[in-house]
């Protein structure tokens, strides 16, 4: 039996006692979070918190709103891979439950940072009181699968979740709830031949720019020493504050002279997902959780924030579920290679959609699909078949692909005329890079809801 001073035990008592709305009621007063509404006349979601964190929300601390709760453990994680259909999965919940992940952000953790995030962090004023225990673990203890810097994807990836119900043929709905900050501070990092001013393979400038503007330099680049303490890459610590309107903000340095540049935060998971192939090994090059696939998996679109719903087709019994790469703030195309990466507690509310039902839109039951309050969001990807067989990277191919998705969705789901949507999309319609940096490029349409008759 869990000790009483367990916290996850002492939350369950709680809800025992005074039932789970009472329970959701008094954490939101306590945590000052804000209320809000999700999708489809779904109940009240707990949204992003209005400021900065004053404290690490450490494994199984602080407010957990979801049914469940899921930790990262260096035990149950896979770095740098995603799980395959049959996998044995972390959790089992019924469909639209809810559930509340500790994600863990790998930036401060990986090999060319020293897999040693309390001096990391620490060489960035940060306490290890303020350093967050389970990255600490996981940067540590992690065996589950050998680590290949060079190979393997640098994602901490936390689940699967088996959704009692799902089988293949039917969509998971994925409705963010809430994604809270756990620490006030993120990462940004740019490496040698990643990002969108990288190299090409054989070392030349890609086409538009010359060598001079390769970004990092190229003189500082160190892969040939095989030791990735020496690489050259740039990673920029990025600190959280509350703004003047008390909302958290990014900042960083300008220049000198003690000015800074400050962002509003945008948090969101860079990676959803479900199982998508079968693979041999935990690490086949078709898991590897860089490029996103039909599955899912590292899509890096920032509208998918709370009060958003994503929408997966499922490939393999239970759909298996699971979440990665936690973003603070990311702007569109992610052109440096990451987000301001920082760990989220995140809360879920998992829901199976039948063929057939109308609970999802046609388009997801083959093709990732996601909406916000105020917009469908149709997507499109350059070669969304995992890292097998390589990776095409031609954003011409992700647009074509988002503009036909939009297309099937205006047509067969709102019923207008073929022509007249492809007209439409060009008059009032965006279309967007979601990013180019995942080897699979992506791009997302943005269509208001408000241009539409309601019911």
């Amino acid at each position: 039996m869990s000790s009483p001073l367990d916290p996850v035990a002492a939350r369950a008592l709680i809800v025992e006692g005074i039932g789970r709305r009472g329970f959701l009621r008094a954490a939101t007063a306590i945590t000052a979070v804000t209320v809000g509404s999700t999708l489809l006349g779904t109940p009240p979601a707990l949204a992003a918190p209005a400021s900065a964190p004053t404290e690490p929300l450490q494994p199984g601390s602080g407010p957990i709103h979801g049914d469940h709760y899921l930790p990262s453990t260096p035990g149950d994680v896979r770095w740098g891979y995603v799980p395959a259909i049959g996998a044995t999965p972390s959790l089992r919940i019924a469909s639209g439950e809810t559930v509340t992940i500790d994600t863990v952000s790998h930036e401060g953790i990986l090999e060319d940072q020293g897999r040693d995030p309390v001096a990391y962090f620490g060489g960035h004023h940060v306490p290890e009181s303020d350093v967050l225990t389970d990255a600490i673990a996981i940067a540590r203890d992690y065996r589950r699968t050998p680590r290949n810097f060079d190979v393997d994807g640098p994602h901490v990836i936390t689940g699967p979740i088996f959704v009692e119900g799902a089988e293949p043929g039917d969509v998971l709905k994925v409705e963010t709830l809430s994604a809270v900050p756990r620490v006030p501070y993120g990462v940004v990092s740019s490496r040698h031949g990643k990002g969108a001013l990288a190299r090409t393979a054989d070392g030349g400038a890609p086409a538009g720019i010359t060598l001079d503007e390769v970004m990092p330099p190229v003189a500082a680049d160190g892969r040939a020493t095989k030791d990735p303490l020496r690489y050259g890459n740039v990673s920029v610590f990025t600190s959280v504050r509350e703004g003047k309107d008390g909302s958290a903000v990014g900042v960083m340095p300008l220049g000198s002279g003690g000015r800074e540049v400050v962002f509003p935060l945008q948090p969101f998971m860079g990676t959803m997902g479900v199982a998508h192939t079968t693979a041999a090994g935990e690490t086949a090059p078709e898991l590897n959780s860089i490029p996103p696939t039909l599955g899912g998996g590292n899509i890096d679109i920032r509208l998918l924030g709370p009060d958003s719903a994503f929408y997966l087709p499922v490939h393999g019994e239970g759909a298996l579920f699971y979440v990665g790469d936690p973003h603070l703030a990311m702007g569109d195309g992610e052109v440096a290679l990451t987000a301001v990466e920082g760990s989220l507690r995140a809360t879920f509310r998992l829901t199976v959609c039948k063929p057939g039902s109308g609970d999802a839109p046609s388009v997801a039951y083959r093709y990732p699909f996601a909406e916000t309050p105020d917009a469908w969001v149709p997507i499109g990807l350059s070669d969304p078949d995992g890292s097998a067989n390589g990776q095409g990277s031609d954003l011409d191919a992700a647009m074509r692909r988002a503009v036909v998705n939009a297309l099937d969705f205006l047509e067969h789901d709102q019923g207008m005329d073929r022509a007249t949507a492809y007209a439409y999309l060009s008059a009032a319609a965006n279309f967007t890079v979601s990013q180019v940096v995942d080897r699979t490029v992506g791009v997302h349409g943005v269509i208001t809801k408000s241009h539409f008759p309601t019911e």
